[in-house]
């Protein structure tokens, strides 16, 4: 099947070419349980009628000049080559299917980089797990744009016909009173000197501070080394009470809390008594900075002058991307999925997780997707320095529910 449009060559975007930098090659893997049988031929003409079988990005193969410069090159999509059907199980002596398949995606973030003479991406259908992987390289688009793309895709479970939903709707929340030109002059001081504060903090960590070597701490090299998958699940009720109980505070910081908590008692674990006053470990954390938030429709993000555009668009080189790797211990995101259950080709979707292959330098990287009331956040390790990323998750878990217990009992004073 051709691809719409014409076939001139596209040069790509800064961004794009970050992602296919060979110390910064990332893909990103989109994790869907269905609860049904996996239909084959339904699902590869599923694909082809989707947006994602009619993208230009994803029926473009990636070419480069005489020059060394990357061009996106439109080209007749064969579904039979980016459809990947296993038919027997990943792990004959694993039992559980997630585990199973995290094991099989975490071989998929060191191993196996996607081909250059097809567009890059694939679709890997477990059909003995009932387990559906996306693979997609990350200069195809950022996570906003590849997971409203693929929610253009499903239907809700409750109106077959219906696109899910996927902004949240708002919420107003009780403000302190404060004179208005005393209140504005005080939050302009406090964003200029934050972001003083912020910009010297990181061009430092960019160029010449790394944090601490812990337990947990990656190093030279270390993204070719084995991996580890794990996840850690939460209940977004959960996360919203600890949320409602401290003024000003966003899921994101209940998640950096839950994480530098869950860290704290792992390293416990791993090295007693050798947590001290000061310790202190960064990460990169990954925020859409669109002014809508949350999922997007997707005529919306194609849209040239759109505020929402088809993303990756931000404005840092490839050098000072990679030392900040290096720097810092870990990376994390956090993603708004489906909002409600959902169908894939009429299969009803269990959960939806997400992770990335291997970074430079890191031991350890965090993506949180959040589905129907649940949150799902995968926990992807280099095995020999985190041999235990189940009880790391473990460790999470167990930070929100002691934070929720302690929301409760502020309520209650």
């Amino acid at each position: 099947m051709a691809c719409p449009g014409t076939f001139s060559d596209e040069p790509l975007s800064p961004a794009g070419r970050l992602f296919l930098q060979q110390k910064t090659d990332v893909v990103i893997h989109c994790i869907a349980r269905t609860k049904n049988p996996i239909d084959v031929d339904g699902a590869k003409a599923t694909i082809m009628s989707s947006p994602m079988g009619q993208h230009p990005r994803f029926c473009s193969l990636l070419v480069r000049d005489e020059n060394g410069f990357e061009h996106w090159r439109k080209t007749r999509l064969d579904v039979d080559r980016h459809v990947i059907v296993v038919k027997n199980r990943v792990n004959e002596d694993e039992e559980d299917d997630e585990v199973a398949v995290n094991r099989y995606v975490a071989d998929l973030s060191v191993s196996s980089p996607l081909s250059t003479d097809k567009p890059l991406w694939e679709v890997h259908l477990l059909t003995a797990h009932k387990h559906v992987v996306f693979r997609i390289h990350h200069s195809l688009g950022d996570g906003i744009s590849l997971m409203s793309m693929l929610m253009a895709s499903c239907r809700k479970v409750s109106d077959p016909d219906a696109l899910p939903m996927m902004v949240p709707e708002k919420t107003t929340e009780k403000r302190r009173d404060s004179p208005w030109l005393l209140g504005s002059m005080w939050g302009f001081l406090k964003m200029a000197w934050l972001t003083l504060v912020f910009v010297l903090e990181f061009l430092l960590r960019s160029l010449f501070v790394s944090d601490r070597k812990t337990a947990v701490s990656g190093g030279d090299g270390v993204e070719l080394w084995p991996r580890k998958l794990a996840t850690a699940k939460f209940l977004l009720d959960d996360m919203k009470e600890v949320k409602k109980a401290i003024p000003d505070t966003t899921i994101n910081d209940v998640l950096f809390g839950i994480v530098s908590c869950g860290l704290s008692r792992y390293l416990d674990h791993r090295t007693p008594n050798a947590l001290h006053e000061g310790l202190r470990m960064t990460g990169v954390a990954m925020v859409n900075l669109r002014a809508k938030p949350g999922l997007q429709e997707i005529s919306k993000l194609m849209k040239d002058n759109s505020e929402t555009r088809w993303g990756n668009r931000f404005g840092y080189a490839s050098l000072i991307n990679y030392k900040l790797l290096c720097n810092t211990t870990f990376t994390i995101s956090n993603l708004i999925g489906p909002l409600e259950d959902i169908t894939l080709s009429g299969n009803p979707i269990s959960s939806i997780k997400v992770s990335t292959s291997s970074l430079p330098q890191q031991a350890l990287t965090m993506h949180m997707v959040s589905y129907a009331g649940k949150a799902e956040m995968q926990i992807l390790v280099a095995k020999d320095i985190i041999p235990d990323p189940e009880f790391l998750a473990k460790c999470f878990e167990d930070a929100l529910l002691e934070m929720k217990v302690a929301a409760k009992e502020a309520d209650k004073a």
